[in-house]
């Protein structure tokens, strides 16, 4: 067992069964502070497998009418900052960073990382974007059986969940109808048509249409094509994806190939309407906010085929007690720490937490929790970030609460 107990109604008690793991627990884990009314803070120390772990974590009741839980980013899917602005900006009084994102473009020369992240995202029950498909993400492999759909959240009945969400869409033009395969991505599958709304914001669109399906490096499509359609007309068209904001009314549809070829079709003009929705393929249930990443636990079970190495600094969320409490975790990265934990071993800590299901986040150097007091203006970074200072990321999970302080 990783930890020694369990999280239950914000205090510690008796530990439940555990799995195997390679790590035991250390006895020198301060008490729980409160930040707000059904908001709590605390720090771990953990003997891990690799050595020394210090973890940071918070428990929210989900149950305290004065609570609630949204999703922090910059405004539009394109854009980052650090999580402490976020939170800051929003009026949070904690949070953690979420999914993973388009960082890098090193195998792509002369296309620009949008920033983006992988999975799909929901802001106060605004659909912004879909999934990118599953050999475009970024970060660990994924566990056997999920997919970049996956997403964790907080229902419209104020309960967290596990889910995952389909885009469902269309593009209907005087030709007939097409499938909608993107809203707001920074990769379309190949042979397909997306949307780009202004929840988009001003980044390039080119690298839509870079990589394929099963492989992130491959190089971009030369068959593209854009369309921009304003008040259900089109009203300009490209031969390559462009850049900069989108506004109000308007939508760009990006095609490669196949896609590409039904949208040189369109003239300007020509009357287009353009549908899309998010579903939850398990549930049907509306989200009032969602973020991306992947399961590592499930009724209190590890996924199978959890990567068991090397150690990293990571974070997560845990859900416990039918939905009504979320758990929110960040590994410290200061160097006596960094080695960090396996994604098995982040699962059998999420449980030995008291977590029934847990929901893994980017990590690394994106890696962020902060906390804000009654008397406090500004967000604390409670972990170290392993890079030595806050990583500019593209959305978090933030915690609200009508009644701050102690």
């Amino acid at each position: 067992m990783l930890l020694s107990g369990v999280l239950a109604g914000g205090a510690l008690v008796a530990p439940g069964p555990a799995a195997a793991a390679t790590a035991a627990p250390t006895a020198k884990s301060p008490a729980w502070v409160r930040i707000a009314p059904g908001v709590a803070y605390r720090r771990l120390d953990i003997a891990a497998r690799s050595g020394p772990v210090r973890a940071h974590l918070l428990t929210v009741d989900l149950r305290d009418p004065r609570v609630s839980v949204g999703l922090l980013y910059p405004g539009s899917v394109s854009a980052r900052a650090p999580l402490s602005s976020l939170a800051d900006a929003a009026g949070a009084v904690a949070g953690v960073n979420g999914d993973f994102f388009d960082i890098a473009e090193t195998q792509h020369p002369g296309t620009e990382p949008t920033g983006a992240p992988v999975g799909p995202v929901i802001a106060a029950g605004r659909q912004l974007k879909g999934a990118v498909p599953d050999g475009q993400r970024f970060g660990p492999a994924l566990p056997s059986g999920t997919s970049t759909r996956e997403v964790l959240g907080v229902g419209e009945d104020g309960t967290a969940r596990l889910g995952q969400l389909v885009l469902d869409g269309t593009v209907s033009t005087r030709s007939g109808t097409l499938p909608l395969r993107g809203l707001n991505q920074y990769a379309l599958p190949v042979g397909s048509v997306g949307a780009f709304t202004s929840d988009w914001g001003a980044a390039s669109r080119m690298r839509a249409t870079c990589g394929t399906d099963t492989r992130r490096a491959a190089p971009c499509s030369s068959r593209t094509y854009e369309v921009t359609v304003r008040d259900g007309r089109v009203v300009a068209v490209a031969t390559a994806p462009g850049r900069g904001l989108i506004g109000p009314g308007t939508e760009v549809l990006v095609g490669r190939e196949a896609g590409a070829a039904e949208l040189r079709k369109l003239s300007v003009g020509d009357r287009v309407t353009v549908r899309h929705r998010l579903v939850d393929t398990r549930s049907g249930a509306a989200y009032r906010f969602a973020l991306g990443g992947y399961p590592v636990l499930r009724d209190q079970a590890p996924l199978p085929g959890l990567d068991e190495g090397p150690g990293a600094v990571r974070t997560a969320a845990g859900i416990a007690d039918a939905g009504h409490r979320l758990l929110l975790l960040a590994l410290d990265g200061a160097p006596d720490f960094r080695n960090g934990l396996t994604v098995a071993e982040l699962a059998a800590v999420m449980r030995d937490a008291g977590c029934v299901d847990a929901f893994n986040l980017d990590g690394g150097g994106s890696s962020t929790l902060v906390t804000r007091g009654r008397e406090a203006t500004h967000m604390t970074v409670r972990n170290h970030p392993s890079g030595g200072s806050e990583r500019a990321v593209p959305n978090g999970i933030g915690v609200f609460s009508r009644a701050s302080g102690v």
